[in-house]
């Protein structure tokens, strides 16, 4: 885990994997943390090192001074490139994320990949009383595990800092941007996400001039945490080039029967591990403390691998439980 300074504040960049060919970038949307890529980002770092970003106001990172907008986000994730010397990454972002990197490939002809996971905000909805309504039916579909996280995150955010940065994101004209996108672009939508609907997104396949769209069966806003095995096949695909339609008619379903983000498919222990490392975080988070904050992400990673059936050496999992949970290595 690392700080890279950036514009009077830092950006906290946690990174896995790997070096390989191609890194993997990763941007959360408003006031959520890196942990929301948790379940995404080890099916990822196969394929090279993955770098998730805790943007200025998010995660206990200080906030920006003076004004904001999704261009100031922008510039800090164009400096986190130049500092980890990323050539060629693949940019993915989700919710105000997707703004934050479609405005970064705008500027930059030379990256080849872009991910789009529940682009923000519908034109028919730019304002805060309807993109709240569409939030809050597409909440009633997310697990009870991502709406724990999505309440930590904003509580962490503060009040002031989102209400100061969500008329930035629902006013962005992601639209406006697209064109200028030279990177081939996958788009992906959870079934029954209501903030982003069919029609915007083939809508948005009109205007980045390489979009590939498709939609994840029973995902909501967050389908990268609930159904992180299949939006990590649709994005490795992506990548490497094998997924050749593109368009409006590009339109397909997917599904992902393997995964589920619940606490229910834990064992007892792995459970606790989960909810103690959280906390754990929260306190880091909180408190500006990297190390707390990177041994409770790598107890909580360890702890999901174990529900996801990804194999964990038995040496590293006893050294991050015994720092976050030693209690659940007493009853083995």
């Amino acid at each position: 885990m690392d700080r890279i300074a950036v514009d009077g504040t830092y950006v906290r960049v946690s990174s896995i994997g790997q070096p390989g060919d191609r890194a993997f970038v990763l941007v959360a949307g408003l006031g959520i943390a890196a942990t929301y890529y948790e379940r995404l980002a080890p099916h990822l770092n196969e394929n090279g090192p993955v770098h998730a970003l805790d943007l200025p106001g998010f995660a206990g990172v200080p906030k920006f001074g003076g004004a904001v907008s999704i261009e100031r986000y922008a510039d800090a994730v164009e400096h986190v490139l130049r500092e980890l010397r990323l050539a060629d990454p693949v940019l993915i972002g989700h919710s105000m994320g997707t703004q934050v990197v479609t405005e970064v490939a705008a500027r930059n002809p030379h990256i080849r990949d872009l991910v789009l996971i529940s682009p923000v905000t519908d034109d028919r909805a730019r304002t805060i009383p309807k993109a709240a309504f569409r939030f809050l039916r597409s909440a009633l579909h997310e697990p009870a595990a991502v709406r724990w996280h999505a309440v930590t995150a904003y509580a962490l955010c503060g009040w002031h800092w989102f209400r100061r940065v969500l008329p930035q994101m629902i006013a962005f004209p992601i639209e406006d941007r697209a064109p200028h996108v030279r990177a081939r672009t996958l788009i992906v939508r959870g079934e029954h996400d209501a903030l982003v609907p069919r029609d915007w997104i083939r809508s948005l396949a009109r205007v980045f001039p390489h979009a590939v769209l498709r939609e994840v069966v029973d995902g909501a806003h967050s389908v990268m945490h609930a159904q992180a095995d299949a939006v990590a096949r649709l994005a490795v695909a992506h990548v490497e080039g094998r997924i050749t339609d593109r368009g409006v008619g590009s339109l397909r379903r997917v599904r992902d029967d393997t995964t589920s983000s619940d606490l229910a498919r834990l064992g007892p222990k792995d459970a606790w591990l989960v909810v103690k490392s959280r906390f754990t975080e929260l306190f880091g988070m909180a408190e500006g403390d990297d190390e707390q904050l990177e041994r409770a992400k790598s107890a909580h990673a360890v702890a999901m691998a174990d529900g996801d059936g990804i194999p964990v050496d038995p040496d590293d999992r006893r050294a991050v439980v015994d720092e976050v949970a030693p209690e659940v290595r007493k009853h083995d």
